[in-house]
């Protein structure tokens, strides 16, 4: 009997040893100053074989650290790739639980925001099934790391986002929208955003899942991070064609996104200008939607009151609507715009780029 003990009490010493290394070292990983001695180590090899450990909070923990080294740079993020660990987490994805799920979709995100390369690498280890199937699971801190993942991938370049297109996942990012959860509609728009700025096919693959339908209300939720990503979808969408303009302006965005203008988060104003310019630069009917319900008077103050660059949308938010028609140009000039104060105070960048062609416009 004591010497069962003796040798039980060897593999529960191992056991908690290496519950203290990948928690010692996940803790580490957190301090940059770490990461340099960690790598000359040989971190990568010993975390490896820790993700198909028995226990699951070493599975865990083993892969929140292999998460904060790749999201320190690319190197690691390399690391991780040639160490062949994604094709683990790919596996382990389909397997574990809700927490190990989290922390491996925060590795899968954190080696594909570096490089499209990397990316590549990501999808290339069947990574977008798993991640598609994570989109559908209850936890909502599965689908928002899942979603995260996503939009990484889908942000560098159209042949990536075709590929998440094609996973299916627009429908379940759609769905993400929807939930209840803040955090999660933030991501799922984001995401979305991410998809819809690199081509019309995308951003009308993003509208035919009915992503318009649900964005378009949540301009006038309180949550600034959450307008944030909105309207910057919303623009993403209307940039690309009239058409694709006007299954935004359909949604009736107008004229809630002018109070965007107001907000008290220069990230809001600065995307919701965005947004009214996209749409603003198609045709003089969309500029002329956008006069009468307000906007020209919203987008002058919008100007006065920001600071340097951000007034740049508003800018040439104006000059699009004067180009199309005197009638146009004379609204903008009724509204006191481009007023006398900002044109002396603004950036030379702006200055040289915008105004002479908005002044000549008007």
């Amino acid at each position: 009997m004591t010497s069962s003990r003796a040798v039980l009490q060897v593999f529960e010493k191992y056991q908690k040893d290496r519950v203290t290394f990948v928690q010692t070292v996940a803790e580490l990983a957190t301090r940059p100053q770490n990461i340099e001695v960690l790598q000359q180590a040989g971190v990568m090899s010993l975390l490896r074989p820790l993700l198909l450990d028995n226990v699951p909070s070493i599975q865990q923990s083993a892969a929140l650290a292999l998460g904060r080294l790749a999201n320190y740079n690319d190197e690691l993020a390399e690391a991780v790739v040639s160490n062949e660990i994604l094709p683990q987490l790919v596996y382990s994805l389909g397997e574990q639980n809700r927490f190990y799920k989290k922390a491996a979709a925060f590795v899968l995100r954190a080696v594909a925001k570096h490089s499209p390369p990397l990316a590549q690498a990501v999808v290339d280890s069947g990574a977008l099934d798993s991640l598609v199937a994570c989109l559908e699971e209850f936890d909502p801190g599965v689908k928002e790391s899942a979603a995260w993942a996503m939009g990484y991938i889908a942000g560098h370049n159209a042949e990536l986002a075709a590929t998440v297109v094609d996973s299916g996942a627009v429908a379940l990012l759609v769905l993400c929208v929807q939930e209840p959860e803040l955090s999660l509609k933030r991501i799922g728009a984001s995401a979305l955003a991410d998809i819809a700025k690199h081509t019309p096919e995308l951003a009308q693959a993003v509208v035919d899942a009915g992503a318009v339908a649900y964005l378009a209300p949540l301009i006038v939720n309180p949550d600034g991070k959450l307008k944030r990503q909105v309207c910057s979808c919303l623009g993403q969408i209307a940039k690309h064609s009239v058409d694709l303009a006007e299954v935004v302006v359909e949604a009736e965005i107008f004229p809630k996104i002018l109070t965007c203008l107001k907000d008290v988060d220069g990230y809001v104003r600065k995307h919701a200008a965005t947004c009214v310019r996209e749409v603003a630069k198609h045709t003089p009917e969309l500029a002329q939607l956008i006069v009468s319900n307000g906007g020209v008077g919203a987008l002058v103050d919008y100007v006065v009151e920001s600071e340097g660059n951000n007034r740049l949308p508003g800018v040439m938010t104006l000059g699009f609507i004067a180009a199309f028609s005197e009638t146009l140009a004379l609204s903008v000039i009724a509204s006191k715009g481009p007023p006398r104060p900002f044109t002396l105070s603004v950036p030379s960048f702006v200055g040289r780029v915008c105004f002479p062609g908005t002044l000549r416009r008007v």
